[in-house]
């Protein structure tokens, strides 16, 4: 595998290859250190001559940084680091770069960001027409009898019809081979007739709990379907191989990196994903950290065995994912009240209360954190009332962690009254700040003009004194830091326009965002004594880009480019 030997190659000669890149002073460090007339301490690794934006409001910037191993050693003036100069130490000069503590992308799917390259990507697609064709293009070239798969349709982005796709769309040109592939959220999906078939669906087959079969007039599902639903068919396509799933994991991580990601956290991971990153570690390939959650459907065996992490805090499975509503573009969130252009309120239940108490009681117990998908305001306030129920049911000399830090994921819609429920139950909010300008498309239709006053509430919350764990949602979005960044002090569409009613006071300032995808993630996965920003005795994590997000203008942040990302004192990707 091209990746695996290219990152063994920059372990093993990434300061070499850094300094190419970087440019080291011609001056020996020897000779530097002797000229500055000091001692000459240990370092690894030295970038100097450049701003660091730390994530640290104690030392918020700092000009210089020595690394010795995979921790920091010295952060401060390029004066004083000059002692560090020396040695075996390699000198990167960082002028015209900027230096970020390591970015973390607090909610992603490591496997599917592997896979995106290996199946048909329709992300970006900008009309119904065009996203059929590419359809049918790709599905020429798969065999009958076998699966057509893909991901990432998107409705709401599309110029000449802004419907969900369904079998009628793509039975023409896949009658001899069945077809699956989910919508962008990944919360629904698109089959064909012959996946119903194969299925043994019909007009007679009723709903799924927590799931739904859009239909026909007559009432024959018309191939889009919603949550649970999704899970009859992924019970019947042929189970992916163990050396497929290691390789998307892999490049997951070499795709995280190369966008910046120093950290990413796994909102959903299998068991058989935890042995392979075992693996994957042993053999040294991880390009990024993972902080990582089991599947609800697993929960028993991460209750049992605990809390699983290596030596060097690569890895750390620590979670339990759960799953409650859909998503507010399939209309599938949990709202309080009728969505206003359609006359239901989305639906719950991908698991139920009854499923899920015994185990928020459990995990308690076993200090096991918490992390649940709610996006609707009734999803939200369902699960704080559950967890909260949970609190009051295990007395606190039984918990296994004084402060469990769970968190509810997404949480686009929480009224002002759930906000402060929030702080007063120690609850983390996970939020993508891409849905909340990718939704600008149909999030008022959705919604109405009221609730859109505590949609997407970042300013809101962080008034109340909450850290929010900054995301993508990736593939579901695209995983892009720049994007992210972006979405959360612009509140705009990625070519700067907005809406009506689109409420640009709930966007956050620069300061606030580079916290939301720093330290904050690192509070929320226990970390922040470790990582999360540029202090002595911390990991050594940067991600090096080539413009300042602090003061450039909003949109160029999305034509800056990611140089260097550094995990550990390893660069594990380099432009």
């Amino acid at each position: 595998m091209f990746f695996k030997n290219k990152l063994k190659m920059t372990s093993a000669l990434g300061l070499s290859l850094m300094l190419i890149a970087c440019g080291e002073s011609e001056q020996p460090a020897a000779e530097m250190a002797n000229e500055a007339g000091g001692e000459c301490l240990a370092a690894d690794m030295v970038l100097h001559n450049t701003t660091i934006y730390t994530a640290n409001d104690a030392q918020w910037t700092a000009e210089a940084a020595a690394v010795l191993g995979d921790k920091i050693v010295f952060v401060g003036s390029n004066a004083d680091v000059a002692a560090y100069m020396c040695g075996d130490a390699q000198i990167m000069d960082m002028s015209g770069k900027y230096v970020y503590a390591g970015f973390t992308d607090s909610h992603q799917h490591v496997e599917g960001v592997g896979q995106r390259p290996k199946t048909l990507s329709l992300f970006g697609i900008s009309t119904l027409a065009e996203t059929v064709s590419a359809i049918e293009e790709f599905a020429a070239g798969v065999p009958a009898g076998e699966w057509v798969e893909g991901r990432g349709w998107i409705e709401r982005e599309w110029t000449d019809e802004e419907r969900f796709l369904t079998r009628h769309d793509v039975d023409p040109f896949t009658a001899d081979k069945p077809l699956f592939m989910p919508r962008a959220d990944g919360v629904s999906a698109l089959v064909n007739s012959k996946a119903l078939e194969l299925a043994g669906i019909t007009k007679d087959s009723p709903d799924p709990l927590g799931g739904k079969f859009e239909r026909d007039a007559d009432g024959t599902p018309n191939g889009y379907i919603l949550a649970k639903a999704m899970n009859i068919f992924r019970d019947i396509i042929p189970a992916k191989t163990r050396e497929y799933k290691k390789d998307s994991l892999v490049q997951g991580m070499y795709e995280n990196a190369k966008m910046g990601w120093t950290n990413t956290q796994d909102a959903g991971m299998p068991y058989v994903n935890v042995e392979i990153m075992k693996e994957i570690h042993a053999e040294g390939n991880m390009s990024t950290r993972i902080y990582a959650a089991a599947n609800v459907m697993e929960a028993a065996t991460i209750l049992e065995r605990g809390r699983e992490t290596t030596a060097d805090n690569m890895f750390d499975l620590r979670g339990i994912k759960v799953y409650i509503d859909g998503t507010l573009g399939s209309r599938g969130a949990a709202l309080i009240e009728n969505y206003a252009d359609a006359d239901h309120n989305g639906f719950m239940n991908r698991t139920t209360k009854e499923e899920l108490d015994p185990i928020l009681r459990e995990a308690l117990r076993k200090g096991i954190q918490i992390e649940t998908h709610v996006i609707g305001d009734r999803a939200v306030r369902s699960l704080l009332d559950w967890y909260e129920e949970a609190f009051n049911a295990v007395p606190k000399s039984e918990w296994a962690v004084a402060d469990p830090r769970w968190r509810l994921e997404h949480a686009q819609i929480i009224p002002a009254e759930d906000q402060e429920r929030f702080v007063n139950l120690g609850i983390l909010p996970s939020m993508q700040p891409s849905h909340g300008i990718g939704d600008l498309n149909f999030a008022p239709a959705r919604l109405g003009s009221e609730r859109l006053g505590h949609s997407y509430p970042w300013q809101q919350l962080v008034d109340r004194g909450l850290m929010i764990l900054g995301g993508s949602d990736a593939p579901v979005e695209l995983g892009d830091p720049r994007i992210e960044f972006y979405a959360a002090v612009a509140r705009k569409r990625l070519d700067g326009t907005s809406g009506e009613g689109w409420h640009p006071e709930l966007a956050v300032n620069r300061e606030t965002a580079l916290k939301m995808f720093t330290i904050w993630p690192a509070h929320g996965a226990f970390q922040e004594d470790i990582r999360g920003s540029v202090e002595v005795g911390k990991y050594a994590d940067f991600t090096v880009l080539d413009r300042d997000w602090l003061k450039i203008p909003e949109a160029d942040i999305l034509t800056s480019e990611n140089l260097m990302t550094i995990v550990g004192g390893k660069i594990t990707y380099q432009k």
